[in-house]
């Protein structure tokens, strides 16, 4: 293949451009915000997942206590209504008298019984409702963090994009002065060898391999038209010749 020198020093300023995208490609997929919010957002679903067990045993727990206070209500209802028809005088036999005030003395045994259930459950409710206070502000906590984060990624990629943006028009603009045949094998071999299809012979070194000529590629390069695309005989770049290639 023949490319004017020109053209072939044309190329190395498509392989910067295309060296300068994939630079931006690499740091929008390695900013450390990635990282950050990855590790916020397993934080937020195991607190998430501790604040939904909190609230439903601060559920159970108020469910317990009413139907606790409930049982203190009618057992406190019956000791009245007992205590009422032993003070109203209408019991008169002494065997009934017996078991009116025996079951009045069980009632009350029964809702001193009950009221420390009360008191139990509402023990377990308030540490329950303190768990849900204290995981709800670090659910906050965590959630404002991770918008911190996002924001400030957001942000890079709106740098990184924009300069990738320009980047690819002027790349656009200097790959359509370059001729398509030499533009097709370096898209080809630059897809082919990790990004690099069009390095810089200097001092007899390939800039795309970093090795160095032998004396007979050398002696061939030297000897072949100023027009000649030549590859590197080690990694197959193409090879462009400039003032700096130590010929």
């Amino acid at each position: 293949m023949n490319a004017a020198p020109a053209d072939q020093i044309r190329l190395l300023d498509v392989q910067a451009l295309d060296v300068r995208l994939q630079q931006l490609a690499h740091k929008r997929k390695s900013l450390p915000e990635h990282a950050e919010i990855e590790s916020l957002t397993k934080d937020l679903t195991q607190l998430r997942d501790l604040l939904v067990a909190a609230q439903t045993e601060e559920s159970d727990c108020a469910r317990e206590q009413t139907k606790a206070e409930q049982d203190v209500d009618q057992v406190r209802q019956r000791a009245v209504r007992d205590q009422q028809r032993l003070d109203s005088g209408a019991v008169t036999s002494p065997k009934d008298l017996s078991n009116l005030q025996h079951e009045i003395a069980s009632l009350a045994k029964r809702q001193g019984d009950l009221e420390d259930v009360v008191l139990e459950v509402m023990e377990r409710r308030e540490s329950a409702q303190e768990r849900v206070n204290e995981l709800t502000e670090r659910v906050g906590s965590v959630q404002s963090k991770i918008d911190d984060a996002t924001g400030r990624r957001d942000a890079a990629f709106g740098e990184i994009d924009a300069e990738a943006a320009s980047v690819t028009k002027e790349r656009e603009v200097v790959a359509a002065s370059v001729p398509a045949d030499l533009l097709k094998l370096y898209d080809k071999l630059r897809t082919q060898q990790g990004g690099i299809g069009a390095a810089k012979l200097y001092a007899r070194t390939c800039q795309g391999c970093r090795q160095e000529l032998a004396i007979t590629e050398t002696s061939e390069i030297r000897s072949a038209a100023p027009d000649t695309v030549v590859r590197c005989e080690n990694c197959g770049r193409i090879l462009v010749r400039t003032a700096e290639s130590g010929l």
